[in-house]
Order: structure tokens, then sequence, then C-alpha cells
């Protein structure tokens, strides 16, 4: 072995020993910066098995020392969700700079673990007393805000304007985050105001803060601002828009932005299609929701559950299975959200052994069940009339069940006319504490179902002492940039007398096609004229008399609805579109119902 280590004759001798010092150090600084570079290409391409290769060729190499071959080696595990890869490759690193620090803070932050992020810049500055910059600050208030740790994020705001960081654009844009993720837009917008930089992060942050609390008309202003100033948006502050115009069923300006986004190219990030989808699902065309699916190449998991979604609301139930079927053919492990798309999908079309078949799968993937889960499957049986199996589901529950799950069997008893079963649960509902208005109104609906109209007076008295109030039945079509508001047996519209005037046309004509009114659905102590009046003249009824007088015959109407279609209503809306001849798209609190013919797509199943 010796022999063949020795310099044979033919071979070139050796440089000097200067020289060779030199070549070693060339070829070692070469050997490092390759390595950095192919981490970055197997970081960006998700490429386990060759990062594993180069982390394993450093070990070798003796350039694991290398401070920057640490910090890449971090950010690689850390970006194939290996969070603890990274952390066992950060306490191999000898010298940490504040890149170190910053990368495995970052890293349990984007990995979903936040805390344990914050317990390693508890420890930077207990142990390593390394000042932090603006690039470890930004990091823990983003461990900070995914917690909802807004006292510890006050600490670290309070920290960096002791050591002057505050004025970084990207420390300051991380406040607002911090800010609006914990629900404070107040403190959110004051530190974006006060920011004497911004950027498209900052911008792009505090409309999201503003969508995400439900402040529609403040983040559109806010993007309306930052266009005028000339600012280079990007996919995220497109996303957070069009899910602002989503949520405001705003479809008109939905379509301009994703105009826009086709002319900046910003159409195929997943970001961008996972809101672009949603929006158009939301705006009942499902049919653009594909067509943007398709588009996308590069699918992140937000955009798959997006899509599952859209045709679970649609009730294209067959299409959210093969959707997790071509999901997990190219190596998407599904979540907890995934999970919850397909039992809403079961739930909504009445699949009870499919919905168990999933309930049970999700311990393949290592996720337990959540509230919501329960949730959703106590809503799936209840629909199907298996009550008893529900109220068993509930019992079994290793949580207290919360008040969505209350609220899914009550809907189930009322479904399905069961006054004694829902009775009972009702008087069990107020151990919650407080609850919400739509629960309360369920509880009374279950007890003057069932005669007993002094327990159902006590609870909307209940309700009213809270200081709550019932949610107001709203229906609304967009025309054009207006968009057009109705509540039941409001007269305040311009066009009101013509809206009359066609409803009771469409009635006579419902009438001759074999329309009777059911007045069962009004539980209210009114005598059977006041009855059938008010039944007459529900929101969506209005505002589908309005499209039939504005909207040109070949355009399919659009009715979005804050609250759940009453029976009745969806009877005489399959009456209207049958004596129409109109395509009538309508929109409640829990699916899509598509009329056509006097039929609807949820096959009466709702």
């Amino acid at each position: 072995m010796l022999g063949l280590l020795q310099e044979e004759p033919w071979q070139q001798p050796s440089p000097p020993k200067k020289t060779q010092n030199f070549l070693n150090q060339q070829s070692f600084e070469s050997n490092y910066r390759v390595i950095c570079n192919r981490l970055v290409e197997f970081t960006r391409g998700k490429n386990l098995l060759n990062g594993q290769s180069f982390h394993a060729h450093a070990i070798k190499s003796g350039l694991q020392i290398i401070p920057l071959v640490c910090n890449h080696l971090i950010n690689f595990y850390s970006k194939l969700q290996l969070p603890y890869c990274s952390e066992r490759m950060f306490h191999e690193t000898q010298f940490k700079s504040s890149t170190t620090w910053s990368s495995i803070i970052s890293c349990f932050a984007q990995n979903e673990l936040p805390l344990h992020g914050l317990e390693y810049f508890k420890l930077m500055l207990r142990n390593d007393g390394m000042i932090p910059d603006d690039h470890i600050i930004p990091c823990a208030m983003k461990a900070c805000g995914m917690s909802n740790d807004q006292l510890l994020g006050k600490s670290v705001h309070c920290l960096a304007l002791k050591t002057g960081f505050d004025a970084s654009v990207f420390v300051g844009s991380s406040v607002v985050d911090m800010y609006a993720k914990c629900g404070s837009l107040g403190d959110a917008r004051k530190m974006f105001d006060e920011m004497p930089e911004r950027n498209v992060v900052s911008w792009s942050t505090v409309i999201y803060g503003y969508a995400q609390m439900g402040e529609d008309e403040e983040a559109l202003m806010l993007f309306k601002a930052a266009l005028w100033k000339g600012l280079d948006v990007n996919d995220f502050t497109f996303s957070s828009v069009i899910r602002v115009c989503g949520n405001s069923t705003l479809f008109e300006l939905g379509k301009q932005i994703h105009s826009l986004c086709l002319k900046m190219y910003y159409y195929e990030t997943s970001f961008v299609g996972s809101a672009l989808i949603s929006m158009y699902s939301k705006s009942g065309v499902i049919e653009d929701a594909y067509q943007v699916f398709s588009e996308v190449l590069d699918r992140n998991l937000g955009m798959w559950n997006a899509m599952m979604i859209a045709c679970a609301q649609h009730a294209h139930t067959r299409s959210v299975f093969e959707l997790l079927e071509k999901m997990e053919r190219k190596g998407m492990k599904p979540n907890f959200i995934t999970f919850l798309c397909i039992l809403y999908a079961c739930s909504h079309a009445g699949l009870v052994k499919e919905g168990k078949y999933y309930f049970a799968k999700m311990k393949e993937y290592g996720i337990e069940a959540g509230s919501q889960h329960y949730a959703s499957m106590v809503d799936l049986l209840g629909r199907a009339g298996k009550l008893q199996e529900a109220m068993k589901l509930i019992e079994e529950m290793p949580m207290q069940p919360i008040e969505a799950v209350w609220g899914a069997f009550l809907t189930g008893c009322r479904t399905h006319g069961n006054t004694e079963l829902a009775v009972s649960v009702a008087d069990r509902v107020f151990e919650l504490g407080p609850v919400s208005p739509g629960l309360h109104m369920l509880v009374s609906y279950a007890y003057t179902a069932a005669g007993r109209y002094q327990e159902a007076a006590m609870a909307r008295k209940m309700l009213k002492d809270s200081g709550q109030k019932k949610e107001t039945g709203m229906s609304w079509v967009e025309v054009g940039n207006r968009v057009h508001t109705f509540a039941a047996g409001e007269r305040r519209h311009e066009l009101s007398a013509e809206i009359y005037r066609k409803l009771e046309e469409l009635e006579d004509e419902m009438e001759r096609a074999g329309y009777i009114a059911d007045t069962t659905y009004v539980l209210k102590e009114v005598g059977a004229e006041e009855k059938s009046e008010s039944i007459r003249y529900h929101s969506e009824r209005l505002a589908i008399a309005f499209a039939l007088v504005t909207f040109p015959p070949e355009r399919p109407i659009r009715v979005m609805k804050n609250l759940r279609v009453c029976g009745d209503c969806h009877v005489a809306i399959k009456f209207i579109s049958k004596c129409t001849g109109r395509v009538m798209i309508v929109r409640d609190n829990n699916r899509f119902h598509r009329f056509e013919n006097g039929e609807c797509s949820c096959g009466d199943y709702w």
C-alpha cells in the first residue's frame, strides 16, 4: 500500500513547498466555494440526496469548519423541512456568526416551530452576548408573529429601538408584520407611517394585515396608494389584494388585478395562483379557477388545497379525490387543511363511508385530528341523519367540543326534525360560556321547534344581554363597479318598485308551474298570511329579481348571501330558473348552488 503512495519515476516532480501551499490554499478556497454554490442549487431544487452528498464531502474535506458552509447547510435542511438536522448542524458550528443565529431562528419559524426559534433568540442574548442586528431581529419578529406573542414582540421592538436598528427598512417591515399578525392593526399602521423608508415588503405587509382583519376597503386604498407611488409590487402584494376581492366578491376588480398580474408576469407564482383560484371560486366562476390551476406549473401545497376547497364548494366532489391522488403522485404531502377540504367535500355530498375513511387516513400522515376535523365529521353524520353516531363521536372527542361542533350537530337535528335530541344539546350549549350569535339562534330554533317558547325567548334575551346581535341576512349582486345589497323585505333600492313587480310576476308563473310556499321555515309566532309575506321577500329573491330586471338575458346571475339559503327559497329559485330559463348561481355561507332548468347542483343536499 505504501508503495502505491510513493512517487513513480515518470510522475511530474512536486512543486516547491511554498508554491504547493499556495495551490492547496487555492484548491481549498475553490472547493468550499463550489460546495456553497452547489448547496444553493440543491436548496432551490429541494434535492436532499445531492445536498447530503455534498455535506459528506464537506466533512471529509474539513470544510465544515467554515462558517459560510455551515450557514448554507442550516438553510439547506431548513428549506427541505428538516429543522432538527439544521439544529444539529448549528451545534456543530464552531464559530457562530450573526448569520448563523439568524439562520437557526428563521429555520424554526419557517417550519412552523416559532417557539423553538424564540428559545434560540433568548439563548443568543443570554449566553452568546451577541447584539442582534437587522438580520436577527426580523427573524425573531417573524417568530413572535407566528406564535401570536405580542408581549415578546413589543420587547424585541424595544430592543430594536435601543440598538438603533428600528430605522432599518427590514426591521420596520418585520415589526409591522408582527403587530398585524397579532391583530394590533393600530400599532402596525403607526409603525408603517413612522418608517423613514418603505419597500415592497412594508407595503405588502400592511396591506395583508388589513386584508386579514377584514378591513377590505382600507387594504384596497393602500394598494392604490402603493401604485400611485410607483411601487414595484410583488406576488405577495397581488395575492393579498386578490384575496380581498375574493372575500368581498368584487369579481370585476379581481379580473382587473388578474390582468395586471399577467402584464407583470406574476400570474404563474403559487401565491398569486392560490389567491386567483379562491377569488374565482368565491365569485362563482369555477371554470376560471380550473384554468388558473392548469396554467401554474410550480404548485405549492396551498395551491392544491385552494383548488380542492373550490371543487368542494361547487359540488365537484370527485374532482377533490382526483386532486388528492395527483398531489400524492407528485410527492406532495397533504396537511391538516387538505383533510379539512376532503371532509368538507364528503359532508356536502353525503359520502359517509368516504368521510370515515379519510378521517382515519390522517394518522398515516402523522396528523392528529383537531377540533375542526371533528366538527366536519359531526356535520357529515348530522347531514346524513346519523345523529346518534354523531353524538357518540362528540362524546369520544379527546378535547372539549368547540362551538362549531355543537353548531354542526344542531343543524343536523334541525334538518332531520329531531327536536328531542336538539333540545337536550341546547341545554348543554351554554356550558361553553359566551357563544356566537349564530349558535344562540340555533338554540332558539331548537326550543321553538319543540314548542318551548319560553326557553327560546330566554336564548334570544341572553343574546341581547351579551351585547351581540343576530347577523342580518343579506344578499348582494355586483354590477360593473358597484355592489347592490338587499335585506329581507326592504324597499330602499332605487329600483324597488320594479323589483317587487318582477317578484309578483314570478310568483304567478311559479304557482302555475306547481310551486307552493313552505312557511314552516318561518319560526316566528305569526299568522299564516304574515308567514307567507315574510318568506316571499327574502333577500336572495330580491337580489335575483333585481338581476332579472337589469342583467342581459345571456348573462348568468350570481348572487352572494351571508347566511344559509332557507329550504323554501331553495325550492323557489329552482322554479325561477325553470320559468325564466336563466342560470343562477347562489353562494350562501356553506357552498355554491347552481340553478339551471329547475335543478340545483347540490342535489337538494346542503
